[in-house]
């Protein structure tokens, strides 16, 4: 999964659709629109474009609103509306997610489709994120999962990709490491060729 930034972007000065689909060329399967300073309608132009560009699922962090004007799933934090209440608008079948860094967050997250564990690493695109879970913290979480699907984000680099894939993720999310690149597509094809099942 892509997960845009605004710092990261704006330093960039990059076009965020074009990148995104260039990532998915490179291997990105889901794309997170994570931008905190932008207004709802820009969000909804952004989501609506995404979701005609690139072909995979797309998301919008936080804004349940958005997402149900945009037709696209949701990606929710510990501080935004529970998954529970988001079905009780959204769409039968939309995408949604959580973010569980604790065990004190699993019971937010049961309701949602899949969680987003993390921090792995700590990373400046999120610096209020939590405390750092490595591989073993990511694993734990995992375990809690009831076998909903997990991606493990939080600086998460290339090399990392197996050792997490053996913790029992079944993705991992990118901010940097996607955004930052020079060529985003070479730099989620060098995520995608060290996910497991796909190198086998």
């Amino acid at each position: 999964m892509l997960v845009t930034d605004d710092h990261v972007v704006q330093q960039a000065g990059v076009d965020i659709v074009e990148l995104a689909r260039r990532a998915v060329r490179g291997g990105v399967t889901a794309v997170q629109l994570r931008l905190k300073q932008a207004s709802a309608q820009d969000l909804l132009v952004l989501a609506l474009a995404l979701r005609e560009a690139v072909g995979v699922p797309v998301l919008v962090n936080d804004r349940v609103d958005v997402a149900a004007a945009a037709g696209s799933g949701v990606h929710l934090g510990p501080e935004d509306l529970s998954p529970e209440l988001a079905r009780r608008v959204l769409p039968a079948g939309t995408i949604i997610g959580a973010s569980v860094g604790t065990a004190g967050e699993v019971s937010r997250g049961e309701r949602a489709d899949y969680w987003g564990v993390g921090p792995f690493r700590l990373s400046g695109t999120k610096p209020d994120a939590g405390v750092a879970l490595g591989v073993d913290g990511v694993r734990a979480i995992v375990s809690l999962a009831g076998g909903r699907p997990c991606l493990a984000i939080g600086g998460v680099r290339p090399e990392d990709v197996p050792a997490l894939f053996s913790a029992g993720v079944a993705g991992v999310a990118v901010v940097s490491g996607i955004l930052s690149a020079a060529d985003p597509e070479a730099a989620a094809r060098s995520y995608a060729s060290r996910v497991p099942h796909l190198t086998r």
